[in-house]
């Protein structure tokens, strides 16, 4: 198990990277506890796979330092960094069984023959093939493939950290759920420091203690899956998180109002934006339609069971609520409400603290 710190971390594909538009990666620096499970989530081609690649070894950063619990690993191989990494397809020995597959990394150590079996077979159970393990690997689905990459992973108990890069790309829905409790439970076990890729918000928030969210090449926030949804550092994180994500509105603000359109939508707090272009948003959940606030036409209503998606517009502004179970549509004109204390402010994309000029992400 390690912590993994990023001291000044950057990464450009190319080789003279003139300005910020050639960074893959742009500046990091932060530090990952020792036995956490992260996710990376972010919109393909926001940079995860590259610091992923980073972190195992498999790609030497541009700028920077990698240090594993303090000591500098940035020219160190793979193998020197004693980590397990799963990628997004599958890859096996086809001319092996499953059980040799899962065992391949443990014998390649040199462990012990009867700790071998055991382990194979616990890690079969746990992926759902112990009635396949003598099968050959040639032939399997690729879903099966890719639960022997996944069990090769684990296998290992002595690693400093489990990297998956969208593992379960090529899962079936129902078995992703179970990979994902089992996953969990065995970083419960044993404290794994573990980083989970993906672009999926479910899976992020669902596997992680805490989750990085990237965009543009930049971690926007680190937070728990909570934090994001409650108070989003930057707008990115309030649209790419939540369904429907953030409504985001252009605003003025002064202390405890804030003016949209020509109308007062009252704030839970003062606030004080640097400048720049100012917004609010609120989360649909907190957006209630009656005879008070901001007058919308209702475009849609979509139902997905336990709620109602109201499908809003807002002088040209598409805006989303969420309506409970069986709650009528006011008849008439219509007014989009949104509570006060859930209302955070946002300065050129930066969440603005209450109180204070700005506040960007840790």
């Amino acid at each position: 198990m390690a912590k993994i710190t990023l001291d000044n971390l950057a990464h450009s594909y190319l080789p003279a990277p003139a300005g910020e538009e050639d960074w893959a990666l742009k500046e990091l620096n932060h530090v990952w506890g020792d036995g956490e499970a992260y996710a990376l989530l972010g919109a393909s081609g926001c940079g995860k796979s590259t610091l992923l690649n980073i972190i195992s070894g498999l790609l030497r950063p541009s700028r920077g330092r990698i240090l594993f619990n303090d000591i500098d690993v940035t020219d160190q191989p793979t193998a020197a960094r004693n980590i397990a990494q799963v990628f997004q397809f599958p890859v096996v020995y086809d001319t092996m069984t499953v059980r040799e597959n899962l065992a391949f990394p443990l014998r390649n150590r040199g462990a012990e023959a009867g700790y071998i079996a055991t382990r194979v077979q616990a890690i079969a159970e746990m992926i759902g093939m112990e009635a396949e393990l003598d099968r050959k690997a040639r032939g399997l689905t690729a879903d099966a493939k890719q639960k022997i990459s996944l069990g090769r992973g684990m296998v290992r108990e002595d690693v400093n950290a489990l990297l998956f890069d969208e593992p379960l790309t090529v899962i079936d829905p129902h078995m992703k759920w179970e990979l994902r409790t089992q996953l969990k439970a065995l970083h419960h076990e044993f404290g794994h420091t573990m980083i989970y890729v993906t672009h999926d918000q479910t899976e992020a928030l669902t596997f992680a203690d805490k989750v990085v969210v990237m965009h543009d090449g930049r971690v926007v926030q680190v937070g728990t899956p909570q934090a994001l949804f409650e108070r989003p550092e930057h707008t990115f994180v309030g649209y790419f998180i939540g369904s429907p994500g953030m409504n985001l509105l252009d605003a003025e603000v002064d202390g405890k109002v804030a003016r949209v359109g020509g109308f007062e939508v009252p704030l839970g707090a003062e606030y004080a934006p640097p400048g720049g272009r100012v917004q609010i948003g609120v989360r649909p959940e907190f957006v209630s339609l009656g005879a008070e606030g901001l007058p919308v036409t209702v475009t849609r209503v979509e139902d997905v069971g336990r709620h109602r998606i109201a499908r809003l517009d807002f002088e040209g502004t598409a805006l989303n609520a969420l309506l409970p179970e069986g709650a009528p549509l006011p008849a008439g004109d219509v007014r989009a409400r949104f509570a006060p204390e859930a209302i955070n402010v946002y300065s050129d994309d930066w969440r603005v603290a209450p109180g204070s000029r700005s506040e960007e992400a840790a």
